[in-house]
């Protein structure tokens, strides 16, 4: 999945998404059906943070800016889940591996994501799983990634 296929899944949800330049620290934003992401990510950045925006599109509600409050942090963790979820799931994962991906940066070039986005992705599925997790005839390991197929 690209930026441009994700633009394309923003615009079917009915999501008007814009690039801009955001003041602070702010890399995206989501609110009534509107996207703003800063215009001075790269490709692979803005993939990432549409994902997580699309995510709180999909699984947020009301104002969560304020992150002291546990609520609003449970919210943005969940909005980055389905992030992870959307665009690395474990199936790709399985299919860098087949292309000859090695290693974490081939695996974020194939996956178009950045190398930071796919660690913590690992480190949320490695929570989630634990060290390994199978899928069909795979085994992936968590830490260090890496993709065995098995035979039986």
């Amino acid at each position: 999945m690209t930026y441009q296929i994700l633009l394309r899944d923003a615009d079917v949800r009915g999501i008007e998404v814009y690039e801009v330049t955001l003041r602070g620290n702010l890399k995206g934003l989501y609110k009534d059906k509107i996207i703003w992401l800063d215009k001075s990510l790269s490709d692979l950045e803005k993939h990432c943070y549409l994902a997580e925006e699309i995510g709180h599109y999909e699984t947020t509600t009301g104002n969560i800016l304020d992150q002291t409050n546990i609520r609003n942090r449970k919210q943005e963790l969940r909005a980055r889940q389905w992030a992870y979820q959307k665009i690395i799931p474990l199936s790709v994962i399985v299919q860098a591996h087949h292309s000859g991906a090695k290693g974490r940066f081939e695996i974020a070039e194939f996956l178009n994501v950045t190398e930071e986005f796919l660690q913590a992705a690992i480190d949320r599925y490695r929570e989630k799983f634990g060290i390994l997790v199978t899928i069909d005839n795979y085994i992936i390991y968590l830490d260090p990634l890496n993709v065995v197929e098995v035979h039986l």
